[in-house]
């Protein structure tokens, strides 16, 4: 019997008792406990929980399950395996034990021509958990089995729970007696491999709060109702009737298995016996690689792309699996290609959706095997290194951390690197490389229970459905005003009659025109106003569980009560930019696929006013042109006028209309099609404009990963995307002025800027290049002989620059001291430079000065010096300098320049009382009879009488004939604006010579040459 003919009659045999079909939910169901569908009863369990009211008494199905818990034991049994699928019926406060057991007895044993199974019922063991004497009795007194065919065990064997908090109970297994080739008989506590199971009836009656591992967990109490659910493995079932010894080797399997054996040249089963335990190496590698490919191709059917992490990383680790037993079994080439097809051909029978996804799976799945084919090269150039480092150190053993880094980082497998090192004559440390896979195994374990949470108390959301007596009614579709009643209020998580202005409430309606949270769109805002006058806000709007909407609000003003009439308003213009970008998101996924093709699904969206994100199956970067077509297409149809309309159909007669559904999402049997004109199909509860012209313009920001295989695109609709484009519009403008060209020139200018700029850049260095290769070339040249050995000296140009600690600043960068008033204190380099007559205590400042501080401050540049000299505020210094200079002494009448130097040059002094300038040449009285150096002479235009600081005559000596070469004397010829400067040209005169700490000038000309002669080291100045 095939498998799908074995699926037929289940969904037949239970249809006909009064069970609901019910489709299989995608393994990617929304739960936070788990990555994946792991049990046939998982699409029920709020309904087991009392979180949701089942809509049927009786159920069943026949669910796709993965379960990756045992993936080291693929291919080694006869049960177990990745992907495998759940024959399932259930009942819902409906039948129990005794109805659970008669149902399951009559199906596996009415023979194959009257719809059954036909199994032989003396082949037939149940077990039962001690102490279950209900079960047993059952079994005993009302099926008719013997007390030696009904085994008692523990909670090991005859306990199910799902591993996280949720519903559990007692069970009882079916076991099926294959025969003595098998193994030895006594029943499945002795052997179950002979005796294997493949039904399990789970008597769902208790809640686990904590569970902390198969026998450890905390019971809370009863469940709401007891049910019942029951799992029949499929390829167990299908392995019995088919007479094969394991499920590898049913109709829906085994053809990739042969496949792969005829690809690597092995002749399966030939040198292995019945029990799966007595397999060959080669026929467990066969093995893996039929139920890894089959469960990839499952797991990309329902939209898993392969990652490092959560669902992804389960995806890769089978494919590679799957690629590195080929490889192990001789299979060089990509292997994917070959595979895949064949076990299209088998499961499509029972999902044809596999076939209209086919070019995303494929895709998908070739990209990955090409990534590991690479990843083994790097990986074997990795170990062959570890390895030559092991020879070489003498050691026979490659140590476990570089084995488990191999594995862990670079993803080479385990059994790759120990093949590969026995071919070199190594062996591995695999104690050392399992003790560290078991650390890292603890730590995801760690991690995974820290990310479980247990499911929520929705006991009082429950209570509140109740006293509703129904679904909430969403009128939102047609209306943004709608009159309701208050039928529950909760404040701080509690139920509470009434709330009062100030308080944080959670509010339900008995009807609302909001839309609650869903889809990837955002909830609505907006007021209620209750019939006594109160106003409440609503802030967010969640559905808890199926069936009830809640309102979260804050009380404005007024007190509002329960059994309350309420006028519930819609933010209207919340609402419209929403429905309008939710519409553009559905736009945006059909031009995508258009333009990249089927495989480009959605991966999920976010819709806000004004604005939305739209996550996509993609292998690589969209490239801008994808950008524009798609972006242009949007707002070519949106020009059209299409009229976007909703309908509510079954889910058959939507697939039929070619409509879209999205991985993971929960359908009822009714779905809701959003058309976009007859262009755009897609199942949607969401709400929407009324035409494409409502939207007014889409624009897309732009794209990017957020993940392996996933895209992102965000854009903005509408007024927002008006605004967006007219700040892009100023951009060019401000652009285009800059650079003198028309919008349309900005790319080719900008990047002939750019191109040019990195030209520079390259000449530089190579400029800087090729001077240091000259210098070096020179150096050798200059080489001599002093005192026996070789000196050879380098100018190395501008010393680097110094942080002076005392004028903090940096002399060779030429920055102005910033604490000029203290310049001048004993020891500063101003008061050291002040005068030439003051040799020794320059010396001895210099000798006590910190090391770090700086001899010289070099000249400022020519612009530093005309902003300090033409400056409004520089000048105005200069006129009170000036003032001060020439002020009349107590009592004179006259203040002319003459009578001025003349009261100086007859000792006229300072007004008593007003301190001299800082860093100011004190003034000297001529002595009588000597002429002032350089008082005008016989004949000048002006008065005479001029001390040393007169400039009204010419000037002669040393700084005069500086002058006259254009060269400034010194601090005393600068402008009186610069004084404290450093106005000398070239860099600072003084380099830090340190020795025993002092710091001292640098010797001069004479000196340096005596060094170099080798007359003698200079000596601290």
């Amino acid at each position: 019997m095939e498998t799908a003919e074995i699926r037929r009659r289940w969904l037949e045999f239970f249809g006909s008792r009064e069970h609901t079909v019910v489709p299989s939910a995608s393994l990617l169901l929304d739960d936070p406990n788990l990555l994946f569908v792991n049990a046939g009863m998982v699409p029920f369990k709020p309904y087991f929980l009392g979180q949701e009211t089942p809509p049927w008494p009786r159920a069943t199905s026949v669910q796709k399950v993965v379960r990756t818990q045992d993936i080291e034991e693929v291919g080694k049994t006869s049960r177990h395996g990745t992907f495998f699928q759940m024959n399932g019926n259930f009942s819902f406060g409906d039948y129990f034990k005794e109805g659970a057991i008669a149902l399951a007895w009559e199906l596996v044993t009415t023979p194959q021509d009257r719809g059954g199974f036909g199994l032989d019922p003396e082949r037939i063991w149940p077990t039962v958990l001690d102490g279950d004497d209900e079960a047993f009795g059952i079994w005993h007194e009302q099926v008719g089995i013997p007390v030696e065919r009904i085994v008692r065990r523990g909670l090991a064997d005859n306990y199910w729970h799902m591993g996280v908090p949720g519903p559990g109970g007692p069970c009882s297994e079916i076991f099926y007696d294959r025969g003595a080739e098998y193994g030895p008989d006594g029943g499945p506590a002795v052997d179950e491999d002979r005796f294997m199971e493949f039904w399990n009836l789970v008597f769902m009656q208790e809640n686990l709060t904590e569970v902390r591992s198969k026998v450890d967990f905390d019971v809370s109490g009863p469940l709401p109702r007891k049910n019942i659910d029951t799992g029949m493995g499929l390829e167990r079932i299908a392995s019995i009737l088919q007479g094969v010894d394991n499920m590898y080797e049913i109709d829906e399997v085994y053809p990739v298995l042969a496949r792969a054996a005829e690809m690597t040249g092995k002749d399966y089963g030939t040198r292995s016996g019945h029990s799966a335990g007595s397999s060959h190496p080669d026929d467990v590698r066969l093995r893996v690689v039929a139920d890894h490919v089959r469960s990839s191709l499952m797991l990309i059917g329902d939209g898993v792309t392969p990652g490092n992490e959560g669902r992804g990383y389960v995806l890769r680790r089978m494919l590679r699996r799957s690629v590195r037993a080929m490889r192990l079994l001789g299979y060089e080439d990509p292997c994917l290609p070959e595979l895949l097809p064949v076990s299209l051909e088998r499961m499509e029978q029972s999902y044809p959706e596999l076939r209209t996804d086919w070019d995303r799976i494929s895709q998908t799945a070739y990209a990955e095997e090409e990534a590991f084919r690479r990843t083994l090269a790097s990986g074997t150039t990795i170990l062959d290194t570890a390895v030559a480092r092991t020879k070489a150190s003498g050691g026979g053993v490659l140590a476990g951390d570089q084995a488990f880094q191999l594995h862990d980082t670079y993803g080479f497998p385990i059994d790759l690197t120990l093949e590969m090192a026995a071919e070199q004559g190594l062996e591995v440390d695999r104690e050392g490389f399992a003790r560290l896979m078991g650390e890292q195994r603890d730590r995801a374990r760690s991690d995974a229970r820290s990310k479980k949470t247990a499911h929520g108390d929705t006991s009082v959301y429950r209570a509140l459905a109740d006293g509703v007596g129904g679904p909430v009614e969403f009128t939102g579709y047609h209306e943004v005003v709608s009159e309701a009643r208050v039928s529950g209020l909760l404040l701080d998580g509690a139920p509470v009659s009434s709330a009062v202005a100030g308080q944080d409430v959670e509010l339900v309606l008995d009807r609302t025109p909001f839309y609650a949270e869903g889809g990837g769109q955002l909830a609505d805002g907006g007021l209620l106003r209750l019939g006594s006058g109160a106003l409440v806000e609503v802030r967010d709007v969640q559905s808890p569980i199926t069936g009830l909407v809640v309102h979260k609000a804050t009380v404005v003003e007024g007190e509002v009560a329960t059994g309350e009439t309420a006028l519930a308003e819609v933010d209207i213009e919340r609402r419209r930019s929403i429905s309008r970008a939710h519409t553009a998101t559905h736009m945006v996924h059909k031009a995508i696929r258009e333009a990249l093709g089927e495989t480009a699904t959605q991966a999920g969206s976010e819709n806000s006013p004004g604005r939305f994100r739209f996550d996509f199956h993609a292998s690589s970067a969209l490239p801008p042109s994808v950008m524009r077509d798609v972006e242009s297409r949007v707002n070519a149809l949106l020009l059209e006028d299409l009229a976007v309309r909703a309908d509510v159909m079954t889910q058959q007669q939507a697939r039929d209309a070619g409509a879209m559904a999205l991985f993971g999402e929960k359908y009822g049997d009714a779905v809701r099609v959003i058309s976009v004109g007859d262009w755009a199909r897609e199942l949607c509860g969401g709400t929407h404009a009324e035409r494409t012209t409502q939207l007014g313009l889409v624009t897309l920001l732009g794209e990017a990963s957020i993940g392996s295989g996933v895209r992102r695109v965000e854009a903005l609709v509408g007024s927002d995307a008006f605004s967006f484009l007219a700040r892009e519009r100023a951009i060019v403008g401000q652009l285009t002025e800059l650079l003198k060209g028309r919008p349309e020139e900005l790319p080719e200018r900008v990047g002939g800027l750019v191109t040019r700029l990195k030209d520079a850049e390259r000449d530089l260095d190579r400029l800087r290049k090729e001077q240091l290769q000259a210098a070096a070339g020179s150096l050798t040249d200059g080489a001599r002989d002093v005192g026996g050995v070789t000196f050879l000296a380098h100018d190395a140009g501008r010393p680097a620059p110094t942080t002076c600690a005392r004028w903090s600043s940096t002399c060779a960068a030429g920055s102005v001291p910033t604490d000029r008033a203290s310049s001048s204190s004993p020891g500063s380099p101003r008061a050291v430079r002040s005068s030439s007559s003051r040799r020794t205590s320059r010396r001895a400042a210099a000798a006590s000065r910190p090391a770090s501080w700086c001899a010289w401050p070099p000249r400022p540049s020519a612009a530093a010096v005309a902003a300090r000299t033409t400056s409004p505020r520089a000048v105005a210094r200069t006129r009170r300098r000036s003032a001060r200079r020439w002020r009349p002494s107590s009592g004179a009448s006259g203040s002319s320049p003459a009578d001025a130097g003349a009261r100086r040059g007859s000792g006229t002094r300072r007004p008593a009382g007003r301190r001299r300038r800082v860093g100011a040449r004190r003034r000297r009285p001529q002595r009588p009879g000597r002429r002032a150096r350089h008082a005008p002479r016989d004949g000048a235009p002006h008065g005479g009488g001029a001390g040393r600081r007169g400039r009204r005559g010419p000037r002669t000596g040393r700084g005069a004939r500086a002058r006259a070469r254009g060269r400034p004397r010194g601090r005393r010829a600068a402008p009186l604006a610069l004084r404290g400067a450093g106005t000398r040209s070239g860099p600072c005169p003084h380099v830090c010579f340190r020795a025993g700490g002092a710091h001292r000038p640098r010797p001069g000309p004479a000196r340096r040459r005596a060094a170099l002669d080798g007359r003698g080291a200079p000596r601290a100045p």
